[in-house]
This record gives C-alpha cells, sequence and structure tokens, in this order.
C-alpha cells in the first residue's frame, strides 16, 4: 500500500449540490450546530454515500485489529474562504479523484476529512462504520508505514504559517475524542504526519497545536497527554539503546546482528527503513525511525520485539529474563516499571512506556 505526502492540488471549486449530495449535504451540520444531544455519540460525519463518493476501485480492507494511533494531516490546499457544505463536498470529490485517478489508489487515502468550514466528511469507505465497531480499521493510504495501525484525519487547508478556523479546531477535537474513545486509545497517541514521513505536513502551525490538542482530549478522556519522547543513536554509539533498536531492526526484517555497537550494518538498516518509509534518510535513529520500528508487545507475544523490551528492562535494573517470549514473569515486570513511571499498569508496552523505557 503506498501513502500520501501532503495533498497539492488547488481545487477549482464547483457546486455539487444537486440530486443525491443535496440529501447528504442537507442533514450535514457544522460542529456544535447540533447542539450537545450527540456528543456522547461523537461527531457527526457525513458518510461516503451521503456525500456521492465514486465507488473504490476494488473492495477496501478491513483488519480485524485497531488503530494505535491518530496521524493529523494539513490537505495543503489553498485557505478558502468558502465555509459551506457545497465546498466540504467538493473537497471531498477532488482528492477521491486526484487518489484514484492520479496515483492509482484503491480510493480516498485518509479516512476523514474535516473542511475548513468544520464538516466532517468520511474518506476511504467503510471507515465510519469500522470507527463505530471500535475493534477494527480500514487500511488506508495517508502516511508511510502506518497504513495499518494508524487512522487518518486531514484537515483542509495550509497551516505552514496560519492556524486553523477555531471550528475546524474544535471539529478535529471532537474527532480525535471520539476515536480516542472507541479505540480506547490514549491523548499522546495523537501525532502528526511528519513523525514519520519526511514532510512539513500537517504544517508548522497546526504540528505545533498538538500539544494542545492532546491536552484538551485527555482533559475529556484523563490521562496524561505527553508524548513519547524518543532517543537519538547514531553511527559509533553503543548500549542498551542500541541492542534495544537491533532487535527492533530484526523485528522489522533487517539484517542486522544484535551486538549493541552502531557500525555501519546497522547504519545501513537504519537507511533502509528510512527509504522504505519515506522519511529523512540520514542513516540516524530518531524520531521518525523508532515510531516506524516500534510496535505494542503484551502478554501472549513472541518475537524480537520482546527481546528488546526484556532488554530494556534488564539492563534498566528490573530483573527480566531475555527469551523473546511475554509471559506472566515479563507482563509482571511491566506493570511494575509502569507503575514506578506513573504510567497506566495495564502491561501493554505502547509507544509511551517505549520511551520511557529507552530514556
Amino acid at each position: 500500500m503506498t501513502s500520501s505526502d501532503t495533498f497539492r492540488l488547488r481545487p477549482s471549486r464547483r457546486s455539487l449540490l444537486t440530486g443525491a449530495f443535496a440529501v447528504g449535504a442537507a442533514g450535514l451540520l457544522p460542529l456544535g450546530a447540533a447542539g450537545s444531544a450527540r456528543a456522547a455519540a461523537g461527531p457527526e460525519i457525513l458518510g461516503c454515500a451521503g456525500w456521492g463518493a465514486r465507488p473504490s476501485r476494488s473492495p477496501v480492507r478491513v483488519l480485524t485489529t485497531a488503530p494505535h494511533k491518530i496521524i493529523v494531516h494539513h490537505t495543503s490546499t489553498p485557505n478558502t474562504t468558502d465555509l459551506s457544505p457545497a465546498a466540504a463536498i467538493d473537497l471531498a470529490h477532488i482528492m477521491q479523484n486526484d487518489q484514484m485517478d492520479v496515483r492509482g489508489w484503491i480510493d480516498t487515502g485518509q479516512h476523514f476529512t474535516i473542511s475548513r468550514g468544520a464538516y466532517i466528511l468520511e474518506g476511504r469507505h467503510e471507515s465510519v462504520s469500522a470507527l463505530q465497531g471500535g475493534t477494527r480499521q480500514v487500511e488506508s493510504a495517508h502516511a508511510y508505514g502506518q497504513n495499518q495501525v494508524a487512522v487518518g484525519i486531514e484537515n483542509e487547508g495550509t497551516y505552514m504559517k496560519v492556524g486553523q478556523p477555531a471550528a475546524q479546531y474544535a471539529a478535529l477535537l471532537e474527532l480525535c475524542t471520539h476515536i480516542c474513545r472507541q479505540y480506547g486509545l490514549r491523548a499522546y497517541q495523537i501525532y502528526g504526519h511528519r513523525d514519520f514521513n519526511a514532510t512539513d505536513c500537517p504544517g508548522d502551525r497546526l504540528y505545533a497545536m498538538l500539544p494542545q490538542l492532546r491536552r484538551e482530549v485527555a482533559a475529556r478522556l484523563g490521562g496524561d497527554p505527553t508524548a513519547p519522547v524518543w532517543p537519538v543513536v547514531r553511527s559509533g554509539d553503543s548500549g542498551r539503546q542500541v541492542v534495544a533498536l537491533q532487535h527492533l531492526l530484526v523485528r522489522y526484517g533487517q539484517p542486522v546482528t544484535v551486538d549493541g555497537a552502531f557500525g555501519p550494518a546497522t547504519e545501513a538498516a537504519v537507511r533502509e527503513v528510512q527509504t522504505v518509509n519515506h522519511a529523512t534518510k540520514d542513516g540516524i535513529a530518531g524520531n521518525q525511525v523508532w515510531h516506524q520500528v516500534v510496535v505494542p508487545v503484551r502478554l501472549g507475544d513472541t518475537g524480537a520485539a520482546v527481546s528488546a523490551l526484556q532488554t530494556l528492562l534488564a539492563t534498566g535494573g528490573v530483573p527480566t529474563a531475555v527469551d523473546g517470549v511475554f509471559g506472566a514473569a515479563t507482563e509482571t515486570s511491566v506493570t511494575g516499571f509502569q507503575s514506578a513511571r506513573q504510567l497506566p499498569a495495564d502491561g501493554v508496552v505502547d509507544a509511551r512506556t517505549w520511551g520511557r523505557l529507552l530514556e
């Protein structure tokens, strides 16, 4: 599955509110217009049928696993002053046509789109029904390396030098809160596109707003909104962080010897991960690389990622056998570490726990 960078068309606005489109838009209200009655059910989302989406070229793939995160994008289109439902639907058609006809994808790349007028539309087919169920996700095409594990939200506009309209930001807050609630995600699992790929998306100003977005989601759902912080590891380094990185590179499919020394082979493996995921190609394991190679692990898992976890526990003062099997003893070590670091002691090693282990 390929994925998008930022969306770089200059749309010519067209009125599409005729026939079936008028029926869909008539019930589409900007955030807040419907009052508080639907707050518990989440914001109103106009589905693909409602905005008249084309059928996908082939059936979308609905995965049986829930996502691990949310990735925020901007469309990199003009900051239109047309805040109408017609403009929102126009953009949805333009994006779908570009991504199907020019990029050759089966459907729109992202799961959801928020217009400048604060209307929320379904992007890829079946995204709304998967969200409603809370246990599945639709494979997407919005961020390299993340299309099977992350919900993608496009925000109409370009937010390099200016911020979002207040109503659009409010819609993003509502949607992120609902997604986190449905999938059991925590506020710190909200990221920007540039955390994973070499891109300016979602724009400097919107990216700078993500800490506030996390705080406001956490205020509604509870928990600490602080995002994980990753070490920077490079050629010539050695030690426990390098050992963990090498285990994770092995899990990723790279032929690396786990020896704790960041030599030419480890650098080559890091560059390959960066190349595959359209990340910054500098051979340094920083934010983007860790985001790509780290995966959640929990009781019952086996393999190199578990060995990385066990190594970090054992070398961090938590006696743990390094055998690649996440059994009851490893779970006890994890929950003890989480409690000591004031993390949710659920035994699941997500990005936040990984970040603390790597300190």
